[in-house]
Protein backbone atom coordinates (compact mmCIF):
# COMPACT_ATOMS: atom_id res chain seq x y z
CA UNK A 1 0.00 0.00 0.00
CA UNK A 2 3.01 2.23 0.99
CA UNK A 3 4.52 1.81 -2.09
CA UNK A 4 1.40 2.31 -4.54
CA UNK A 5 0.67 5.99 -2.57
CA UNK A 6 4.57 6.88 -3.37
CA UNK A 7 3.94 6.27 -7.49
CA UNK A 8 0.29 8.10 -7.01
CA UNK A 9 2.34 10.87 -4.99
CA UNK A 10 4.82 10.56 -8.31
CA UNK A 11 2.20 10.83 -10.69
CA UNK A 12 1.04 13.69 -9.20
CA UNK A 13 4.15 15.42 -8.61
CA UNK A 14 5.01 14.69 -12.57
CA UNK A 15 1.53 16.15 -14.08
CA UNK A 16 2.21 19.16 -11.56
CA UNK A 17 5.42 19.59 -13.11
CA UNK A 18 3.80 19.12 -15.91
CA UNK A 19 1.24 21.79 -15.68
CA UNK A 20 3.94 24.62 -14.63
CA UNK A 21 5.86 23.67 -17.80
CA UNK A 22 2.67 24.47 -19.76
CA UNK A 23 1.74 27.81 -17.48
CA UNK A 24 5.40 28.69 -17.95
CA UNK A 25 5.61 28.40 -21.97
CA UNK A 26 2.04 29.82 -22.25
CA UNK A 27 3.37 33.03 -20.42
CA UNK A 28 5.50 33.05 -22.58
CA UNK A 29 4.18 32.77 -25.63
CA UNK A 30 1.76 35.82 -24.82
CA UNK A 31 4.40 38.02 -23.38
CA UNK A 32 6.13 37.17 -27.01
CA UNK A 33 2.68 37.61 -28.56
CA UNK A 34 2.08 41.13 -26.36
CA UNK A 35 5.73 42.72 -27.27
CA UNK A 36 5.12 41.56 -30.89
CA UNK A 37 1.48 43.16 -31.13
CA UNK A 38 3.38 46.25 -29.74
CA UNK A 39 4.94 46.72 -33.03
CA UNK A 40 2.53 49.07 -35.17
CA UNK A 41 3.69 47.11 -38.16
CA UNK A 42 3.44 43.15 -36.80
CA UNK A 43 -0.33 44.58 -35.39
CA UNK A 44 -1.30 46.19 -38.31
CA UNK A 45 -0.42 42.61 -40.81
CA UNK A 46 -1.99 40.37 -37.98
CA UNK A 47 -5.23 42.61 -38.17
CA UNK A 48 -5.19 41.89 -41.85
CA UNK A 49 -4.19 38.50 -41.39
CA UNK A 50 -7.57 38.01 -39.08
CA UNK A 51 -9.58 40.17 -41.30
CA UNK A 52 -8.66 37.67 -44.06
CA UNK A 53 -9.21 34.56 -42.47
CA UNK A 54 -12.98 35.94 -40.80
CA UNK A 55 -13.74 36.78 -44.90
CA UNK A 56 -12.58 33.27 -45.36
CA UNK A 57 -14.65 32.14 -42.69
CA UNK A 58 -17.46 33.44 -44.29
CA UNK A 59 -17.51 31.66 -47.57
CA UNK A 60 -16.74 34.87 -49.27
CA UNK A 61 -13.91 33.72 -50.84
CA UNK A 62 -15.87 30.97 -53.23
CA UNK A 63 -17.46 34.03 -54.75
CA UNK A 64 -14.09 36.06 -54.96
CA UNK A 65 -16.53 38.55 -53.09
CA UNK A 66 -13.63 40.86 -51.70
CA UNK A 67 -10.37 42.43 -52.30
CA UNK A 68 -7.64 43.60 -50.15
CA UNK A 69 -5.97 46.73 -50.41
CA UNK A 70 -7.74 48.02 -53.77
CA UNK A 71 -5.97 51.38 -54.04
CA UNK A 72 -8.25 53.86 -55.27
CA UNK A 73 -7.35 57.83 -56.54
CA UNK A 74 -9.84 60.50 -54.74
CA UNK A 75 -10.06 63.72 -54.34
CA UNK A 76 -8.60 63.53 -51.25
CA UNK A 77 -5.50 61.58 -52.70
CA UNK A 78 -4.94 57.94 -53.03
CA UNK A 79 -6.48 55.50 -50.67
CA UNK A 80 -6.24 52.20 -49.71
CA UNK A 81 -8.35 50.52 -47.73
CA UNK A 82 -7.78 46.74 -46.18
CA UNK A 83 -10.73 45.26 -47.51
CA UNK A 84 -13.37 46.28 -50.05
CA UNK A 85 -16.43 44.19 -49.81
CA UNK A 86 -18.63 43.57 -52.99
CA UNK A 87 -22.48 43.65 -52.34
CA UNK A 88 -24.89 42.99 -54.85
CA UNK A 89 -26.55 45.18 -57.18
CA UNK A 90 -22.38 46.19 -57.42
CA UNK A 91 -22.35 47.96 -54.42
CA UNK A 92 -18.95 48.16 -51.63
CA UNK A 93 -18.57 47.94 -48.22
CA UNK A 94 -15.09 49.12 -47.11
CA UNK A 95 -13.31 48.03 -44.04
CA UNK A 96 -10.14 48.97 -42.07
CA UNK A 97 -8.56 47.20 -39.18
CA UNK A 98 -5.74 49.37 -38.55
CA UNK A 99 -7.27 50.30 -35.11
CA UNK A 100 -4.48 50.65 -31.93
CA UNK A 101 -3.95 47.93 -29.33
CA UNK A 102 -0.95 49.56 -27.24
CA UNK A 103 -3.31 50.85 -24.26
CA UNK A 104 -5.09 47.70 -24.50
CA UNK A 105 -1.86 45.46 -24.08
CA UNK A 106 -0.22 48.20 -21.54
CA UNK A 107 -3.79 46.91 -19.36
CA UNK A 108 -2.38 43.33 -19.78
CA UNK A 109 0.93 43.43 -18.05
CA UNK A 110 -0.64 46.42 -15.57
CA UNK A 111 0.46 46.08 -12.04
CA UNK A 112 -2.48 47.19 -10.09
CA UNK A 113 -6.48 47.58 -11.02
CA UNK A 114 -6.22 51.53 -10.82
CA UNK A 115 -3.72 51.15 -13.34
CA UNK A 116 -5.26 49.02 -15.62
CA UNK A 117 -8.50 50.64 -15.95
CA UNK A 118 -6.74 53.89 -16.37
CA UNK A 119 -5.22 52.41 -19.54
CA UNK A 120 -8.33 50.45 -20.52
CA UNK A 121 -9.74 54.01 -20.13
CA UNK A 122 -6.98 54.84 -22.85
CA UNK A 123 -7.77 52.24 -24.73
CA UNK A 124 -11.29 53.59 -25.36
CA UNK A 125 -9.96 56.56 -26.48
CA UNK A 126 -8.13 55.21 -29.01
CA UNK A 127 -10.64 53.54 -30.39
CA UNK A 128 -13.05 56.46 -30.69
CA UNK A 129 -10.08 58.51 -32.02
CA UNK A 130 -9.65 55.79 -34.53
CA UNK A 131 -13.21 55.79 -35.46
CA UNK A 132 -13.24 59.75 -35.86
CA UNK A 133 -10.50 59.20 -38.26
CA UNK A 134 -12.30 56.88 -39.88
CA UNK A 135 -15.29 58.92 -40.71
CA UNK A 136 -13.73 61.84 -41.09
CA UNK A 137 -12.31 60.06 -44.53
CA UNK A 138 -15.76 59.04 -46.00
CA UNK A 139 -14.63 56.39 -47.70
CA UNK A 140 -18.22 55.99 -48.89
CA UNK A 141 -18.00 59.07 -50.93
CA UNK A 142 -14.65 57.74 -52.89
CA UNK A 143 -16.44 54.39 -54.16
CA UNK A 144 -19.71 55.38 -56.22
CA UNK A 145 -21.16 52.41 -55.20
CA UNK A 146 -20.52 52.19 -51.86
CA UNK A 147 -23.37 52.58 -48.37
CA UNK A 148 -22.71 55.55 -46.36
CA UNK A 149 -21.33 53.56 -43.28
CA UNK A 150 -18.07 52.12 -43.52
CA UNK A 151 -16.49 49.41 -40.89
CA UNK A 152 -14.06 49.03 -38.41
CA UNK A 153 -12.74 45.94 -37.94
CA UNK A 154 -11.20 44.87 -34.77
CA UNK A 155 -9.86 41.75 -34.50
CA UNK A 156 -10.62 40.65 -31.46
CA UNK A 157 -13.75 40.37 -29.00
CA UNK A 158 -12.19 41.73 -25.80
CA UNK A 159 -10.43 44.14 -27.41
CA UNK A 160 -14.03 45.87 -28.15
CA UNK A 161 -16.06 44.64 -24.51
CA UNK A 162 -12.97 46.51 -22.93
CA UNK A 163 -13.44 49.55 -24.72
CA UNK A 164 -17.16 49.34 -24.46
CA UNK A 165 -16.76 48.83 -20.53
CA UNK A 166 -15.17 52.21 -20.31
CA UNK A 167 -16.64 54.18 -23.29
CA UNK A 168 -20.90 52.53 -23.71
CA UNK A 169 -21.67 54.91 -26.01
CA UNK A 170 -18.82 54.06 -29.10
CA UNK A 171 -21.01 51.36 -31.28
CA UNK A 172 -24.05 53.53 -31.22
CA UNK A 173 -21.78 57.22 -31.70
CA UNK A 174 -19.65 55.06 -34.73
CA UNK A 175 -23.31 54.33 -36.17
CA UNK A 176 -24.22 57.89 -36.28
CA UNK A 177 -21.23 59.01 -37.82
CA UNK A 178 -21.17 56.21 -40.44
CA UNK A 179 -18.75 53.41 -38.96
CA UNK A 180 -19.75 50.34 -37.62
CA UNK A 181 -17.87 48.75 -35.51
CA UNK A 182 -17.02 44.59 -35.89
CA UNK A 183 -15.87 41.97 -34.42
CA UNK A 184 -14.84 38.58 -35.71
CA UNK A 185 -18.35 37.39 -34.57
CA UNK A 186 -20.18 39.77 -35.90
CA UNK A 187 -17.98 40.23 -39.09
CA UNK A 188 -18.53 36.84 -39.92
CA UNK A 189 -22.68 37.58 -39.39
CA UNK A 190 -22.01 40.18 -41.54
CA UNK A 191 -20.40 38.97 -44.64
CA UNK A 192 -22.52 36.20 -44.09
CA UNK A 193 -25.43 38.29 -44.70
CA UNK A 194 -24.23 39.91 -47.76
CA UNK A 195 -22.55 36.20 -49.27
CA UNK A 196 -26.66 35.51 -48.94
CA UNK A 197 -27.46 38.34 -50.60
CA UNK A 198 -25.21 37.56 -53.08
CA UNK A 199 -26.68 34.67 -53.63
CA UNK A 200 -30.12 35.77 -54.01
CA UNK A 201 -29.03 38.36 -56.41
CA UNK A 202 -27.80 35.23 -58.59
CA UNK A 203 -31.27 33.62 -57.84
CA UNK A 204 -33.09 36.93 -59.29
CA UNK A 205 -30.94 37.29 -62.57
CA UNK A 206 -31.36 33.79 -63.62
CA UNK A 207 -34.73 34.51 -62.94
CA UNK A 208 -35.11 37.62 -64.80
CA UNK A 209 -32.90 35.48 -68.00
CA UNK A 210 -34.83 32.43 -67.73
CA UNK A 211 -38.34 35.02 -68.10
CA UNK A 212 -36.52 36.61 -70.82
CA UNK A 213 -35.65 33.45 -72.71
CA UNK A 214 -39.35 32.07 -72.16
CA UNK A 215 -40.81 35.09 -73.65
CA UNK A 216 -38.49 35.04 -77.06
CA UNK A 217 -39.12 30.98 -77.47
CA UNK A 218 -43.01 32.02 -77.04
CA UNK A 219 -42.84 34.59 -79.70
CA UNK A 220 -40.39 32.00 -81.84
CA UNK A 221 -42.97 29.69 -81.32
CA UNK A 222 -45.82 31.96 -82.49
CA UNK A 223 -44.09 32.95 -85.69
CA UNK A 224 -43.83 29.37 -86.30
CA UNK A 225 -47.11 28.50 -85.83
CA UNK A 226 -48.15 31.40 -88.14
CA UNK A 227 -45.71 29.74 -90.70
CA UNK A 228 -47.47 26.60 -90.25
CA UNK A 229 -50.64 27.75 -90.80
CA UNK A 230 -49.63 29.72 -93.94
CA UNK A 231 -48.34 26.27 -95.20
CA UNK A 232 -51.45 24.48 -93.92
CA UNK A 233 -53.73 26.92 -95.30
CA UNK A 234 -52.18 26.61 -98.97
CA UNK A 235 -51.52 23.08 -98.65
CA UNK A 236 -55.83 23.04 -97.97
CA UNK A 237 -56.03 24.90 -101.21
CA UNK A 238 -53.69 22.57 -103.43
CA UNK A 239 -55.98 19.87 -101.95
CA UNK A 240 -58.80 21.79 -103.23
CA UNK A 241 -57.53 22.41 -106.61
CA UNK A 242 -56.40 18.80 -106.97
CA UNK A 243 -60.06 17.44 -105.70
CA UNK A 244 -61.69 19.90 -108.47
CA UNK A 245 -59.34 18.79 -111.17
CA UNK A 246 -59.98 15.02 -110.32
CA UNK A 247 -63.78 15.78 -110.50
CA UNK A 248 -63.64 17.65 -113.95
CA UNK A 249 -61.56 14.54 -115.63
CA UNK A 250 -64.20 12.20 -113.82
CA UNK A 251 -66.83 14.44 -115.29
CA UNK A 252 -65.62 15.65 -117.95
CA UNK A 253 -62.66 13.41 -119.53
CA UNK A 254 -63.06 9.98 -118.73
CA UNK A 255 -66.87 9.52 -120.54
CA UNK A 256 -65.15 10.53 -123.42
CA UNK A 257 -62.01 8.32 -123.03
CA UNK A 258 -64.51 5.59 -122.17
CA UNK A 259 -66.35 5.52 -125.71
CA UNK A 260 -62.89 5.00 -127.40
CA UNK A 261 -63.04 1.28 -125.51
CA UNK A 262 -66.41 0.90 -126.51
CA UNK A 263 -65.52 1.77 -130.39
CA UNK A 264 -62.50 -0.63 -130.18
CA UNK A 265 -59.65 1.42 -129.39
CA UNK A 266 -57.76 0.28 -126.84
CA UNK A 267 -54.29 1.01 -125.83
CA UNK A 268 -51.79 -1.33 -123.72
CA UNK A 269 -52.71 -0.10 -120.48
CA UNK A 270 -55.97 0.51 -118.85
CA UNK A 271 -56.27 4.34 -117.69
CA UNK A 272 -56.57 3.79 -113.64
CA UNK A 273 -59.07 5.29 -111.57
CA UNK A 274 -58.00 8.13 -109.74
CA UNK A 275 -59.69 8.92 -106.11
CA UNK A 276 -59.94 12.74 -104.40
CA UNK A 277 -58.31 13.50 -101.17
CA UNK A 278 -60.64 13.61 -98.32
CA UNK A 279 -57.94 15.20 -95.89
CA UNK A 280 -57.36 18.33 -94.86
CA UNK A 281 -54.42 19.96 -93.12
CA UNK A 282 -55.00 19.84 -89.66
CA UNK A 283 -55.68 23.62 -87.83
CA UNK A 284 -52.97 24.39 -84.85
CA UNK A 285 -55.13 26.04 -81.84
CA UNK A 286 -51.58 26.94 -80.16
CA UNK A 287 -52.82 30.94 -80.85
CA UNK A 288 -56.42 30.54 -80.92
CA UNK A 289 -55.93 28.63 -77.26
CA UNK A 290 -54.01 31.33 -76.15
CA UNK A 291 -55.66 34.38 -77.10
CA UNK A 292 -59.14 32.56 -75.44
CA UNK A 293 -57.05 32.43 -72.30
Amino acid sequence: MEEGRHKAYGSIEEQLRAMALTHESLQRETSNLVTALRKPQVRGRWGEMQLRRVAELSGMSMHCDFTEQQSVDSEKGRIRPDMVVHLPLEREIVVDSKVSLEAYLDAISAQSEEERKTKLEKHAQQVRAHMNKLASKEYWSQFKQSPEFVVLFIPGESFLSSALDADTTLIEDGIHKGVIIATPTTFIALLRAIAYGWRQEQLTKNAQEISELGRHLYERMSTLIQHLEGIGAHLGKAVGAYNKAVGSMESRVLPSVRKFKELGVTGAEEIPAIEQIDQTPRNLDFLSEDSNG
